[in-house]
């Protein structure tokens, strides 16, 4: 492992394909054999050894043909265009896992199982995340438009919370569960409605989530 230190903090949209609750989050096959999700987040304290990453955001487009564990998966990076060159190059550092220790961090598994990486884009990239209420807005030049909200009770019509807690999770301690809806172009586009989506305070670093 190279030894180069690393933290982010921040906050975190994902959304897949699976159904709320996305199976793969409990070790079972995605909901419809194959993953398709977007990651979005925002940093709010960061840093690459000296280079600090604070207020930049980046995102992320992921694509497998199976489970993610199967392999033979594609993916494609957007970094907030407000970075500096050595901040755009830290960032890209740390989404290429080599800077964590081997399956503690989900840029490391992620990584070790794509085949494909498409070339990053540089772009402007707004984040809006409100964890707890479980809403989310994501913009992504005109590439990527993504938003997160709550589930919604079919007979009540009342708002519905779960979270997911992950003691020995590679990406975040707790996960609020909420409905995304996500369109995408560029490498690798898709169309989500009604996915499974979560949100977390992103808290991680080489060795895994800080908890």
């Amino acid at each position: 492992m190279n030894k180069v230190d690393w933290r982010i903090k921040g906050l975190e949209f994902v959304n897949c394909n699976c159904d709320l609750g996305c199976p793969c989050q409990f070790m079972a096959r995605p909901t419809h054999g194959d993953c398709h999700a977007f990651a979005a987040v925002r940093i709010e304290e960061g840093f690459l050894a000296d280079t600090r990453l604070d207020g930049l955001s980046f995102a992320m487009t992921l694509k497998w043909p199976g489970a993610i564990h199967e392999g033979n998966g594609e993916a494609q990076a957007f970094v907030d265009e407000r970075a500096s060159p050595e901040q755009r190059e830290a960032i890209m550092a740390i989404l290429s896992g080599e800077n964590s220790e081997p399956g503690a961090t989900f840029f490391n598994v992620f990584a070790s199982t794509m085949t494909k990486m498409h070339d990053p884009v540089f772009c402007p990239i707004d984040v809006s995340c409100d964890v707890e209420g479980r809403h989310a807005k994501v913009r992504v030049a005109d590439l990527v438009e993504a938003t997160g909200e709550p589930i919604v009770n079919p007979v009540s019509g009342e708002e519905h919370r779960a979270r997911i807690d992950l003691p020995h999770g590679f990406e975040y301690a707790v996960a609020e569960v909420a409905s995304g809806h996500t369109r995408a172009s560029a490498g690798i586009p898709m169309e989500l409605n009604a996915s499974h989506c979560h949100l977390s305070h992103l808290d991680i670093g080489p060795t895994g989530v800080y908890r």
